[in-house]
């Protein structure tokens, strides 16, 4: 009898915590669709994927930062580079840009969104496109005219 009462005590409080799960996540999601639609996220890149070579593990400082009026990039790159940069500043993918394409569309799967900007003041036209879902996680991949396109895994910060 004892036995029966804890298991049954065991499956309500494991309901419960179910129930009280799927609202956080529910209120996570509402707050990352919010965040792609204000223009307000900070993409936090976690490995690298270079075309042709294995992935690379970084350091939690690598971030895209969007903004209505602003988008500034700190990542690194790897890979092949078309036309040498003539400064060793511009070794990775690092700029800021007030001029850019923004575009949002529903991803192939629910719960999945594609994010495209595209720079119109940098010394060449970057592409970032971000798959972002639900939980917060996220791609990023980077097409440049000079360079070989890279791939970034991470996540979105829940600012």
């Amino acid at each position: 009898m004892m036995m029966t009462a804890i298991a049954v005590l065991a499956v309500f409080i494991a309901s419960c915590g179910s129930a009280q799960s799927a609202a956080q996540k529910e209120a996570q999601a509402a707050k990352i669709r919010q965040q792609i639609q204000d223009f307000n996220f900070t993409f936090n890149a976690t490995y690298a994927y270079p075309m042709g070579y294995k992935s690379v593990y970084l350091s939690p400082y690598y971030t895209v930062k969007v903004s209505q009026d602003t988008v500034t990039s700190y990542l690194p790159y790897y890979g092949r580079a078309y036309v040498a940069p003539m400064n060793s500043n511009q070794s990775g993918i690092n700029f800021t840009s007030t001029k850019f394409d923004y575009r949002i569309k529903e991803g192939k799967k629910a719960g999945n969104w594609r994010v495209d900007i595209k720079t119109k003041d940098t010394d060449r036209e970057i592409l970032l496109s971000f798959d972002i879902w639900d939980n917060g996680s996220a791609k990023l991949d980077v097409t440049d005219p000079n360079r070989q396109p890279i791939s970034f895994q991470g996540n979105i910060s829940k600012e």
